[in-house]
């Protein structure tokens, strides 16, 4: 249902879209052909360490299993997850690098909230978290590549009375 508005007596009328019949010709998608395949992940049944990252608006939730496993970012490969970032593999791989963990860990993270850029980032800052929580002696190689330190800069809010944007000044009266 819609609302529309009669221009000679500015009433306003509700008016009914129909929709339109599913024509029976139409190609169905058989559901053992289907793209969107399940893949398994492998996960370890064992204790893991938690950490939060944030970023901007970003949540990771960041989970280390303590045993050899796949990187999973919201039930995605994060190599898929994060493709079209340049250079992501070596910013989620910092963490692992610098500590000489590499390959060592299986991760899952469920990352929620603002664009992927942020959400790299907080990944990142969940990562040294945890790593950190894992081992104590961590911490200097990760504070030393500011990877713990949680980046505040946020979008400016937009003020009101200023004409839409965050930074817009008041127009001058000319006269």
């Amino acid at each position: 249902m819609a609302i529309k508005m009669r221009k000679k007596n500015q009433q306003a009328v509700k008016q009914v879209i129909k929709k339109r019949p599913v024509s029976k010709s139409a190609p169905t998608i058989d559901s053992s052909q289907s793209s969107s395949k399940v893949t398994e992940f492998k996960i370890p049944q064992a204790k893991y360490i938690e950490g939060v990252g944030r970023r901007k608006v970003a949540t990771a939730r960041v989970r280390v299993y303590e045993k050899e496993g796949d990187f999973v970012v919201n039930d995605q490969l994060v190599s898929q997850y994060f493709s079209d970032i340049p250079n992501a593999i070596v910013l989620y791989n910092k963490p692992f690098v610098l500590t000489g963990t590499k390959d060592k860990f299986a991760v899952t993270a469920k990352i929620s909230g603002s664009g992927i850029k942020s959400q790299l980032d907080a990944l990142v800052h969940g990562l040294a978290r945890a790593l950190v929580a894992k081992n104590p002696e961590f911490r200097i190689f990760l504070k030393g590549a500011g990877l713990l330190t949680r980046d505040d800069r946020m979008k400016e809010t937009r003020k009101i009375g200023m004409g839409g944007k965050a930074r817009r000044q008041r127009q001058s009266p000319k006269r």
